[in-house]
């Protein structure tokens, strides 16, 4: 294709302990999230969280170390399948002012670990980055910040 570029995607999977149900609700409740969102930090930082989980309806984030360093995204909830499958469109800043909008698709696909236990195996396709330092990001530290976070509370809360 000439002078066209295809856009930038990433597709990370995970294997969760616990059933889709719980996973699903894990990402998309604002309780969970606030949660497991400083699960792992020593100083939790500000974390505000808003979610009004219907098509249409957003969910807002804002958190970071503090208040002089937020981070910020809206994400519009485009398809809803409850426990299988979330659609949102998401605009998110930084501290240092880049903005970007990206398509994030996640499914959730219930499985058994080896000793029997429910599992989800996520997959998470997000397509939309400007350039492909910012998709390598958004594999090695966000995706697997935000799954590493959700497998803690998941954990603590069996």
């Amino acid at each position: 294709m000439t002078g066209t570029t295809a856009p930038l995607t990433l597709r990370i999977e995970r294997m969760l302990p616990a059933g889709p149900e719980d996973v699903f609700d894990a990402y998309t409740d604002a309780e969970k999230q606030m949660i497991w969102f400083s699960i792992l930090d020593e100083r939790p930082g500000v974390v505000e969280i808003e979610v009004d989980l219907r098509v249409g309806g957003t969910q807002t984030a804002i958190w970071g170390a503090d208040p002089e360093h937020l981070f910020r995204e809206t994400q519009t909830f485009l398809e809803i399948d409850r426990p299988h499958r979330l659609v949102t469109e998401s605009t998110g800043s930084s501290p240092d002012g880049l903005v970007m909008t990206t398509r994030i698709e996640i499914t959730f696909e219930g499985r058994f670990d080896a000793a029997g236990d429910p599992s989800t195996l996520v997959t998470v396709v997000q397509s939309g980055f400007p350039v492909p330092e910012v998709r390598d990001f958004f594999v090695g530290e966000v995706w697997n910040g935000a799954f590493a976070r959700i497998a803690a509370y998941l954990e603590r809360s069996r």
